[in-house]
């Protein structure tokens, strides 16, 4: 719909330690996938790795770049070392680790999933907080959507979805709440349904648009919140915080 059918939309991956794209379809060249960066640039050499270093053909793992590239950084100022053990001590010293999990598919199109960090560990299932958010924005009265784990002693971590919903309705159902559920469990899997819902009018953001999951994470498990004046809206913290506190629409399945 974008573009009228003229112009070709390239979803690319990258980041600033790379200088440059590294993932990326061509136009008129590279068939799409909505929501796939596709395949590496002519040059790139990618790879989809598991936890023991062993290139994955077709499912879930590590994102890694096998062979370094000119444009991409050196060093971290200062710190060799520290520069070593983030990016190459892993998998190798020519393995560079982006920090991303990432999907391959059966036509090896790349799907990143989100950061590394940012993985749910629930009853054994590792699930990207990335891809359970597309699962619940994808249901129709969902306009946006930031996922956490939250510790839990039956499941280790349990999913939390803090939800905007759709037009001028800033607060859900007992019904809807299950909607959203069997929604996540169609797509992904019983496993990722969210164990609490929490509707917000607003998501806690840098002035730049970036959602805060760190803040959501603290107001899950009740820690400090620290400095939130870098928020577009500091207010909603405070809103957030409240409705946690009074349980709001978070009972259990």
């Amino acid at each position: 719909m974008i573009g009228g059918g003229r112009c070709p939309v390239v979803d690319t991956w990258w980041q600033t330690e790379t200088g440059h794209i590294m993932i990326s379809p061509l136009p008129g060249i590279t068939d799409l996938k909505p929501g796939s960066a596709t395949i590496p640039l002519p040059g790139i050499e990618a790879a989809v790795y598991d936890e023991d270093g062993k290139e994955i053909d077709e499912g879930q793992g590590y994102l890694v770049l096998t062979h370094p590239w000119p444009g991409m950084l050196r060093t971290l100022y200062g710190d060799d070392d520290r520069f070593v053990e983030t990016y190459f001590k892993r998998f190798g010293k020519e393995t560079y680790l982006v920090g991303d999990a990432a999907r391959k598919d059966e036509d090896g199109y790349i799907w990143v999933l989100g950061r590394i960090d940012d993985v749910v560990n629930v009853s054994g299932h590792r699930l990207s907080t990335a891809e359970i958010e597309s699962a619940v924005v994808s249901f129709e009265k969902v306009a946006e959507c930031a996922v956490i784990g939250k510790q839990d002693e039956d499941t280790g971590q349990a999913i939390v979805a803090f939800v905007t919903l759709e037009g001028e309705q800033n607060e859900g159902s007992d019904d809807l709440e299950q909607q959203i559920r069997d929604h996540v469990a169609k797509k992904i899997g019983k496993f990722a349904r969210p164990k609490q819902i929490i509707w917000s009018a607003d998501l806690p953001k840098t002035r730049s648009g970036k959602i805060m999951r760190r803040l959501l994470r603290n107001i899950a498990e009740g820690d400090e919140l620290g400095d939130v004046t870098t928020l577009r809206e500091p207010g909603v913290m405070q809103e957030l915080e409240e409705k946690m506190r009074a349980g709001s629409n978070g009972s259990d399945e």
